[in-house]
């Protein structure tokens, strides 16, 4: 989030003059063409050319498959491969220290001591945290949040004050959460979003008194039948709980806990588990059932929305008649083309008389248009309608919304929910907080996308936003209305984390609310770091720790920070610090858009800018894996290599101010992009995949010189040592160039039928990769997603599901201390003999190497 201003801040300083050339730039180029103000912004700052609008929908969708890719590529994983990785974990040996919670403070995105060229701040989002998928609420201040990846939290005071209630859980991604009519709360594991990171589940489970309880495997609801799908929705009616899932629509007793979930409706159950099609690549994406509703006055008729977001023939609205699923025709307004039902979401009203709808259009997402097919309203209070579209785009954009088009991630942002009170007032989450407050006859919009673009927005860091309002973080996708000291309340949450206001709460002229409150207080800890960095803190001793984001840009944690900071924004990819110097940081955003600063990116008075935006050629034309390595020389560290379709090297370090200071040394090949790179003593090995999903699956490993000279691909046989598997990371022994370590995502044949798809994570080379030797050992059959080498001759390995050791002179592995079910994106060694975890879920932490044996 962030973006170059159209106008002129409340001091008078017009936009070219304050940001030019790079403000915000990556989000700039990324949202030019999506504000109100598009023209203007693009004749005024030149590095903001307009776009067509669809941009960061076609990112996040590339980024969602890439991150499957990794994990899935050659074949198909089949279900139950993290539950059995899960348990093969509990019975490995664990070593000596605890992990400590870096990141377990406030992060505050409009911190001003950072409103530099690059950041998010003063965009109004405050103080963020992960990526929230669900939500609840009582009527006595217990307020539940699902994370992507950080497990559920809740909190006893209306918000704020959080406590995980799920670490015991061997899933962490959440996809539903609701109370019951018993105030027990149901918890559906598995994200629905089908973006770059979500993660399946291990299926529903319930807690009897969440108010004070905590979820263990105990609680799970029926048997496997839900492992590894997400949960999109779980719906009751009657002593009935209705789940929709990935993999079709399921019910089961909400009276009697035990026995199988029942599978409902499966659109096209060859393709499920067990089904002759099961193998097929296209098998996850063809029984996926977004909501259900039920007629109020029948609720044995129900409305089943099915659909993938890109479109099938599938999609669509269903209904049972006698016994067979048949769909649904003639709703009026409510889509009957299966290219205009993708996702969709349901909401009624608490006194039955109205149902409303939101729906996603594939054939607009594939064009590049509309993505929103409308929000709807039954009148009649019945889903089978007729409905009428009571919102477009158009309308939304028209209601004060930050966007011209609101909805084009539709697929991605929904959440539809009803005032208990008032069956005319309702809310409804795109990229933005939509309200009206009669039908659907107006809106506004209390939650824009940002403060940029406004009137009221300034610079200034004395100012925070100018006059401007806090609003939420972008990206909706979860909401619930519950009760704190009898007042009524709104609970959000997105990208950012959660936000509260009152449930009839104020707003300004324009229609965006004076009342948000941030409740990522810093007692929940959900960020979803892809890496970490950490260098001495020079002015203050200690060390600096960063670390690139899911969404939320980049962290900066000095050693004497109360609050850590946001220098740089977006999401932000992969990291480079310097470990003498932490102000030293080179930061990603997407496909090596490289980001560097020598002052930590602190704010200078709006004079010069202190970072420069220095990406290799290959970023210009996107041939570069959406989260791309870069790395420094271990024994030169002003030699930097990074890998898209080509390899680069430059030699200027962090003294780096143009992309012309980047060479090509070695071309990888024609659809071909760099998944890992290491460079030591002036030679490089960079792995690489391409194409790199199960249609043809390849990889391979790449040596060669800094200068540029000795380049050959390694032949990696399509069977034998390394699998024909996603290669994740590399790491070189800093006393023998020829001695390197590989790490292999995705699962071995017991889980991956494709070809070559083979045993072991993790492989040794002591000839400069012309031989591998597999070191896996007693390494359960996880993802592994990065290695770093611990001065004494130590191994720490982070996977999808923690963080391993391997001391020196042994062969088999431990698990480092205890974290949750999360993944662990990278593993670094700090300055301060400290190891560093970045998790995609619960933040950052570090262990003393001194405690690992």
């Amino acid at each position: 989030m962030a973006a170059i201003p159209a106008q002129a801040s409340s001091g008078g300083t017009g936009a070219a003059s304050i940001f030019a050339p790079g403000a915000a730039k990556a989000y700039a180029q990324k949202h030019a063409a999506r504000t109100p103000a598009a023209a203007t912004a693009a004749a005024t700052a030149s590095a903001a050319p307009a776009d067509d609008g669809s941009e960061e929908a076609d990112e996040i969708s590339e980024g969602a498959a890439q991150w499957s890719e990794a994990r899935t590529s050659p074949g198909v994983v089949a279900p139950g491969a993290y539950g059995a990785a899960w348990n093969a974990l509990q019975k490995l040996p664990t070593t000596g220290g605890s992990w400590q919670n870096v990141t377990n403070l406030p992060y505050n995105s409009d911190d001003p001591r950072y409103r530099d060229y690059d950041s998010n701040s003063s965009g109004g989002a405050g103080l963020v945290t992960g990526r929230m998928a669900a939500l609840a609420a009582d009527d006595d201040g217990h307020v539940y949040a699902g994370s992507a990846g950080g497990g559920v939290w809740r909190s006893s005071t209306g918000g704020g004050k959080w406590t995980a209630i799920s670490d015991a859980l061997p899933a962490q991604s959440t996809g539903a959460l609701a109370l019951d009519s018993k105030d027990r709360l149901w918890l559906g594991t598995g994200e629905a979003t089908t973006n770059a990171d979500a993660y399946l589940g291990s299926g529903v489970y319930v807690l009897d008194h969440p108010e004070h309880g905590s979820f263990t495997s105990r609680d799970r609801v029926g048997g496997t039948e839900l492992q590894s799908t997400s949960i999109h929705e779980l719906r009751f009616s009657g002593t009935t709980v209705w789940a929709a899932t990935s993999e079709g629509l399921w019910s089961h007793s909400t009276v009697h806990l035990n026995g199988p979930w029942k599978l409902e409706f499966a659109p096209n159950p060859a393709y499920m588990p067990g089904g002759s099609l099961a193998n097929d690549p296209s098998s996850a994406y063809k029984n996926i059932v977004s909501d259900i509703a039920f007629d109020p006055r029948h609720p044995g008729r129900v409305v089943v929305a099915a659909g993938w977001r890109s479109g099938d023939t599938y999609n669509g609205f269903y209904t049972e008649v006698g016994g067979q699923w048949q769909k649904l025709t003639s709703l009026g307004d409510l889509p009957a083309d299966a290219a205009d039902i993708g996702s969709v979401t349901f909401a009624r009203s608490a006194d039955g008389s109205r149902y409303y709808a939101i729906d996603q259009s594939p054939a607009g997402l594939n064009a590049g248009t509309d993505a929103l097919a409308g929000i709807f309203v039954s009148k009649s209070g019945s889903p089978f309608g007729p409905w009428t579209r009571i919102a477009t785009s158009d309308q939304l954009a028209a209601s004060g919304s930050a966007l011209t088009d609101p909805g084009a991630q539709g697929w991605y942002d929904q959440f539809l929910q009803v005032d208990p009170n008032d069956p005319n007032h309702v809310f409804a989450g795109l990229e933005e907080v939509f309200e009206t407050k009669d039908g659907g006859a107006t809106w506004t919009t209390p939650g824009p996308y940002w403060n940029f673009y406004f009137p009221c927005w300034s610079i200034d860091p004395t100012k925070q936003t100018g006059d401007c309002s806090q609003t939420t973080h972008a990206d909706q996708h979860a909401v619930a209305v519950g009760s704190y000291h009898g007042k009524s309340v709104l609970y959000v949450g997105n990208d950012g984390g959660m936000y509260k206001r009152p449930l009839d709460g104020a707003a300004d002229a324009s229609g965006h609310a004076t009342d948000w409150t941030s409740l990522n207080d810093g007692t929940i800890d959900t960020l979803q770091y892809y890496s970490v960095g950490v260098g001495k803190d020079l002015a203050n001793g200690g060390v600096s720790v960063t670390g690139g984001l899911q969404d939320n840009g980049q962290s900066i944690l000095r050693s004497n920070d109360t609050v850590m900071g946001s220098n740089f924004g977006g999401d932000g990819g992969m990291t480079l610090n310097d470990p003498a110097n932490g102000c030293n940081i080179a930061q990603e955003y997407v496909y090596l858009e490289i980001n560097v600063t020598q002052n930590c990116a602190a704010n200078n008075g709006l004079g010069a800018p202190t970072t420069y935006n220095v990406p290799p050629p290959d970023n210009a034309t996107s041939n570069a894996r959406f989260i791309a390595p870069f790395t420094s020389d271990l024994k030169t560290p002003s030699t930097w290599v990074a890998g898209g379709e080509n390899v680069w090297v430059q030699t200027q370090g962090f003294a780096i101010h143009s992309s012309s200071a980047w060479t090509g040394v070695f071309d990888l090949g024609a659809g071909h992009v760099a998944t890992a790179v290491a460079a030591s003593g002036g030679k490089i090995y960079a792995a690489w995949c391409g194409p790199c999903n199960s249609q043809g699956f390849t990889r391979g490993i790449a040596v060669g010189n800094a200068d540029g000279t000795g380049w050959q691909q390694i032949t990696l046989p399509a069977t034998g040592s390394v699998p024909n598997r996603y290669l994740s990371s590399l790491a070189v022994d800093p006393n023998d160039n020829n001695h390197v370590y590989l790490a292999v995502n995705g699962f071995s044949r017991s889980w991956n039928e494709g070809p070559g798809a083979g045993v072991g994570h993790l492989y040794e080379s002591r000839d400069g990769g012309l031989t591998w030797k597999d070191i896996s050992s007693n390494l359960p059959d996880i993802p592994a997603d990065s290695i770093a080498l611990t001065p004494g001759g130590g191994i720490a390995l982070g996977t999808d599901l923690g963080a391993l050791y391997r001391a020196p002179g042994r062969t088999t592995w431990k698990v480092i201390g205890q974290l949750p079910a999360v993944a662990v994106t990278q593993v670094v060694v700090g300055p301060d003999n400290r190891l560093y975890a970045a998790t995609h879920g619960r933040g950052i932490y570090a262990i003393s190497l001194n405690r690992l044996h």
